[in-house]
């Protein structure tokens, strides 16, 4: 199938520029043409976007596509219950920009059902790439729903049985966070050389190694186990960004998770623990972003989604956070597109509009880089070329 989109301002977030007036030619889901005056094909469909500005689909490299952004307060429901609200969930992505996603955490092996649905066509979702269980040590942050791991043999097993089950990355807890009672997100928790154990397991097979990691301690511990990716990273300094850059380690910062906290508070039901531990860190982990930023560590975006009020229609908060802490809007959507792109190893066929990539779209009914609010607007979301949400 062939599809002309005419009349569009793309944004090029690989040169950091604006093409205004321009058509983007697809077939077959693939980007064959880009240019002001395009021949259209007959038998083309036309998609006329008369002004509208068109990006790259947006990435979110960190959600719980089944957790339901309510309180934080421990539910109790059925697998079958999960599953359907992760379904809806990835609607909502979609219906919001978001055409690939990393998952960073589901029960019961969930994410990977839902990965082939997607796969299959079954249901409405975003690209994705999974993680199964958080490997955490006993007790520690996550362990209600990740896999308990003691030891690096223990580790290596646990990270073997996400591989297992189709894992495209594997996920450890390098500290404690602020949704576990009874741990703190400065504390370092798996060791080094239980973190090794596991990235190695991961990179053995050519996945990717994450970490859930806030303290400083933690953080190290990750780094020199040879993780891929920072998550949170509440506190971090010149090491941590030295090492980042020399072994091509990306930041994810999620600011939006602790904000949705301090916004909504107790009041809303969220636990005064989380509150607490919130508190107490936000403002060095938007320091720690600024300083990253600055010293020039690849960031990647990604929200937490599904952490209490940090809902799946709001991705791109994640990127008026960053331009609130000293991004500008093409650094921020950058993030969120090519560099998340980079991250998730896809940047040959995904992340920006360029002739041989896949046509993932999201349309903008004004351009976020005048502001960058408007990001939070998705007129229309195209994936694979076909137009799957228009408002």
């Amino acid at each position: 199938m062939t599809t002309a989109f005419i009349h569009a301002n793309i944004v090029d977030v690989i040169g950091g520029t604006v093409v205004s007036d321009s058509s983007v030619l697809v077939e077959d889901g693939v980007i064959r043409e880009i240019g002001k005056e395009l021949s259209i094909p007959s038998d083309a469909k036309v998609v006329d976007l008369a002004g509208k500005t068109m990006l790259p689909g947006l990435f979110n490299c960190h959600v719980h596509m089944c957790s339901d952004a309510g309180t934080g307060v421990r539910e109790q429901i059925s697998q079958a219950a999960k599953t359907i609200r992760g379904i809806n969930n990835l609607k909502t992505l979609i219906h919001s920009g978001v055409t690939y996603i990393r998952d960073a955490g589901s029960p019961s092996y969930i994410d990977m059902d839902l990965h082939d649905a997607q796969i299959a066509g079954k249901i409405l979702a975003p690209q994705m790439q999974t993680s199964g269980r958080c490997i955490c040590m006993t007790g520690g942050h996550g362990h209600a729903e990740g896999r308990e791991a003691d030891g690096p043999d223990d580790c290596r097993k646990a990270a073997r049985e996400q591989l297992k089950a189709g894992a495209t990355w594997i996920k450890v807890m390098a500290t404690g966070g602020v949704m576990t009672k009874g741990v703190e997100p400065g504390s370092a928790q798996l060791t080094e050389d239980e973190l090794r154990a596991a990235v190695e397991e991961a990179h053995k097979v050519g996945a990717g190694a994450f970490t859930h990691a806030q303290g400083m301690e933690g953080i190290k511990n990750a780094l020199r186990a040879g993780v891929d990716s920072i998550e949170h990273g509440f506190y971090m300094d010149d090491w941590c960004f030295d090492w980042m850059k020399e072994h091509n380690v990306f930041f994810v910062p999620t600011l939006a998770a602790p904000h949705w906290i301090k916004v909504n508070g107790t009041e809303a039901g969220i636990p005064d623990y989380m509150v607490r531990k919130v508190e107490k860190t936000m403002e060095a982990h938007k320091d720690t972003f600024r300083k990253a930023h600055k010293a020039g560590v690849k960031i990647a975006l990604g929200t937490d989604a599904g952490t209490p009020f940090n809902h799946y229609d709001k991705t791109a908060f994640e990127a008026v956070l960053m331009v609130e802490n000293g991004m500008t809007p093409m650094e921020a959507i950058q993030c969120g597109t090519i560099h998340a792109a980079e991250l998730m190893r896809v940047k040959d066929t995904h992340g920006s509009v360029t002739i041989g990539k896949r046509a993932d779209f999201a349309i903008f009914e004004q351009n976020p880089l005048d502001d960058i609010n408007r990001l939070m607007d998705c007129a229309m979301t195209v994936l694979g070329g076909e137009i799957v949400f228009e408002k």
